[in-house]
């Protein structure tokens, strides 16, 4: 997992902010992360501006945070090399 995610407590989760030059950018990076949401089953508290992205994934079942949650972040992870 990258820079990008900050692990926080009570409740665990990871967070992120991702900024972008643009909406467009912004828009097509949501659906990219709706499709790897649909294919992971993960589906992260997102809130967003025109340029900038905020994700939360919270711990599944108060387990903490788990492999699933951190692999669902590598997936983005990987997305934002990618549109680098």
């Amino acid at each position: 997992m990258s820079d990008n995610w900050t692990r926080r407590e009570r409740p665990e989760r990871l967070e992120a902010r991702v900024e972008f030059p643009d909406y467009d950018a912004t828009r097509t990076f949501l659906e990219e992360a709706a499709e790897i949401s649909s294919q992971e089953e993960i589906y992260p508290d997102i809130s967003f501006g025109r340029t900038y992205v905020n994700l939360t994934l919270h711990s599944g079942e108060g387990v903490g945070i788990g492999a699933a949650e951190e692999r669902y972040a590598r997936h983005i992870d990987r997305l934002l090399a990618q549109t680098a």
